[in-house]
């Protein structure tokens, strides 16, 4: 069975199937996939860009997700991406819900947070769109243009998140940042645990190895039911000329060797997200073939995730 576009209930023994109409409850969606220059990157010449460049494939876009309560008519998008304009239009053509309730970021990468800028006047014009961010993100925000200007034209409200604490967004939905170690020169850097009376989420879209983080990521998946974890790259030897230590990631290998013991309940709850455009992971590949052998999930865009 092709494992495309729908983690249905959660079980992962159902099939994975295109739904005909916009899913009930609570759910999520995911809307991108690629590290924060997106797919295909800039001045690439990489035989993986050539295929989109000459039509064969088509575009990944920044890692991202959306979160819709339909019984209260909401929506939210974790990350704003260079890509937020399609995101946002997919996200409310997938949930049947117009309304965008707020963005939750997690640090000061590229691709996390400058979607913001088609909030402002020269885009949307939005008006007090909620933005919740760490102490250090939030002041980055606000003191520095052009995003401080989305504060003083009150294009977004910035709410200030406590790490480990819980936000209530609606009766049947909470959202808890949790700090993760990474490269953290503007803001300190979150994932975020998102949880219904059914399901628990975890969504790591970028942290440093495994081993530098002072929870044991295996027990933090066993607390879950899914798992949307850092898979930047695939191996250590992607980049070549480059010091990778300086860009430091759980590489793809890495962690299916840390899991390796894991019994396949707890492998089948792993989803990896978050590819550069040299990962062989973010194509149709043999190394795609091989991790999904293994049990593993490999995130697609518009996949759904529901949580009731």
């Amino acid at each position: 069975m092709n494992r495309m576009v729908v983690i249905f209930l959660l079980v992962f023994v159902s099939c994975w199937e295109t739904p005909s109409d916009p899913p009930h409850g609570q759910f999520i969606t995911v809307l991108g996939i690629a590290q924060d220059a997106g797919f295909p990157q800039a001045n690439c010449n990489k035989e993986q860009c050539q295929l989109y460049w000459n039509g064969t494939v088509e575009k990944r876009r920044v890692v991202s997700l959306g979160l819709t309560d339909k019984s209260t008519g909401q929506n939210w998008i974790f990350e704003a991406t260079p890509d937020f304009p399609e995101q946002l239009h997919i996200l409310k053509a997938e949930s049947d819900v117009v309304d965008l309730s707020g963005i939750f970021l997690t640090h000061a990468h590229i691709g996390h947070y400058t979607g913001l800028m088609y909030l402002g006047h020269e885009s949307m014009g939005a008006s007090g769109i909620p933005v919740y961010a760490m102490p250090r993100m939030k002041a980055y925000l606000e003191e520095n243009g052009p995003w401080s200007q989305l504060v003083s034209m009150n294009n977004i409200v910035l709410t200030e998140l406590t790490a480990n604490s819980s936000l209530q967004l609606s009766e049947s939905l909470t959202v808890t940042p949790f700090r993760v170690p990474h490269r953290d020169e503007f803001s300190e850097t979150v994932g975020y645990l998102i949880e219904s009376p059914d399901k628990k989420v975890l969504f790591i879209p970028d942290i440093n190895k495994w081993h530098v983080w002072k929870k044991d990521i295996t027990e933090q998946i066993a607390a879950v039911d899914v798992a949307l974890l850092d898979a930047t790259f695939y191996s250590a030897d992607e980049l070549p000329g480059r010091d990778m230590s300086e860009i430091p990631h759980p590489y793809v290998q890495e962690s299916m060797e840390l899991f390796s013991g894991l019994p396949e309940t707890e492998k089948e709850k792993i989803v990896f997200i978050h590819f550069n455009h040299t990962n062989p992971l973010i194509l149709n590949s043999p190394e795609r073939e091989h991790v999904e052998g293994l049990g593993y999930w490999v995130a697609n865009e518009g996949d759904i995730i529901p949580l009731d």
